[in-house]
């Protein structure tokens, strides 16, 4: 078993529910094609425009006319901000136990998280009862790397890098953890064990992470 030293996790779709439930719902509401905004979105993956906004290039007034190009490109305008109302999402509480767990192990934690200028999580979760619990996941991170603030992206091989510089870890010594495929690869081909968080319950990443972990 490899010896880990840090446990590198996602922010929304593994704190949190995912946005891509988000879109689904709306997709069905509107008749769209499953994972329509998805597809979207992964076209074009680095330089389209939620990439864009995410490493803040452009600012939400052109991210919302240039997703709506996108978008009707593909069959069906969305306009970007219509996009950014559906990111609304509410805590996953088995994954921020999973985190104290980790801290309690003494290994390093951190956080690489695609974010959205001005729509960080702290915006995205404005709606949830407790704002405290929010607090106390950031407390429990060693190193947090922010797209929009950072400028660069998930699954850009560069941020996790720079994690690993944050951290002082080589990636094998790493576990991370994120609902996306996509961004698993990068660092999964840079040798860090990954663990891919399901949209619908993340209790079956939980179970995989302690084991990894040996608990």
């Amino acid at each position: 078993m490899p010896d880990f030293k840090a446990v590198i996790f996602d922010f929304g779709g593994v704190f949190t529910t995912s946005p891509v439930q988000n879109f689904a719902v709306f997709e069905r509401e509107n008749n769209l094609p499953e994972r329509f905004i998805g597809d979207v979105i992964k076209t074009n993956i680095n330089e389209n425009a939620w990439a864009k906004f995410e490493r803040a290039e452009i600012d939400l007034d052109t991210f919302d006319g240039a997703f709506a190009e996108e978008t009707r490109a593909a069959g069906f305008e969305i306009r970007g901000k219509t996009l950014v109302g559906l990111l609304s999402l509410t805590f996953n509480h088995n994954m921020i136990d999973a985190l104290t767990r980790v801290k309690q192990r003494g290994l390093k934690t951190g956080c690489i998280t695609n974010n959205l200028p001005k729509v960080g999580s702290n915006e995205m979760l404005a709606q949830n009862e407790n704002r405290d619990i929010l607090e106390l996941i950031h407390k429990n991170f060693d190193a947090m790397i922010e797209s929009a603030k950072a400028g660069v992206r998930k699954p850009e091989p560069r941020i996790y890098e720079m994690m690993c510089e944050m951290l002082s870890v080589d990636p094998e010594h790493c576990i991370f953890l994120d609902d996306l495929g996509v961004n698993l690869k990068p660092a999964r081909e840079m040798g860090m064990t990954t663990i891919k968080v399901p949209f619908d319950d993340v209790s079956p990443a939980v179970t995989e992470l302690d084991m990894l972990l040996g608990r």
